[in-house]
């Protein structure tokens, strides 16, 4: 019998907490998948709002207050996506794992090193 991850835990009481957590407000009502991916994209439009002029570095050196901000942003897109998982059904611990393996084959270290082209653009390498 496989050991189950520490992280596929937390995700599925993570997603057991966000599910009760809709359902003592009755939002459930209002978690269509397709409403939950609109909330994720305009979490995620949110969190590139505090980006938007800033440059490169400033972006890398953001103070400890924008770096919370930030952060709950972050967290924000995280849990809608975690949702958005729950209510499809989706097991999200074992398809990171399956989605990192295509891409580990989709990008080659040998082929993509230090290159930020699509995957598309190596076969012709």
């Amino acid at each position: 019998m496989p050991q189950i991850k520490e992280s596929e835990t937390y995700l599925q009481d993570l997603q057991s907490r966000l599910r009760q957590f809709a359902i003592d407000r009755d939002w459930e009502q209002f978690h269509a998948p397709k409403n939950l991916a609109m909330a994720l994209a305009v979490e995620a439009g949110e969190l590139m709002e505090h980006y938007q002029w800033l440059s490169e570095e400033q972006s890398e050196n953001l103070d400890q207050q924008q770096l919370q901000t930030v952060g709950f942003e972050v967290a924000d897109v995280f849990l809608f996506t975690v949702r958005l998982a729950d209510r499809m059904g989706i097991d999200l611990a074992d398809l990171v794992e399956k989605k990192i393996k295509i891409n580990e084959e989709k990008y080659p270290v040998d082929k993509v090193r230090g290159s930020a082209k699509k995957y598309t653009e190596y076969a012709s390498d």
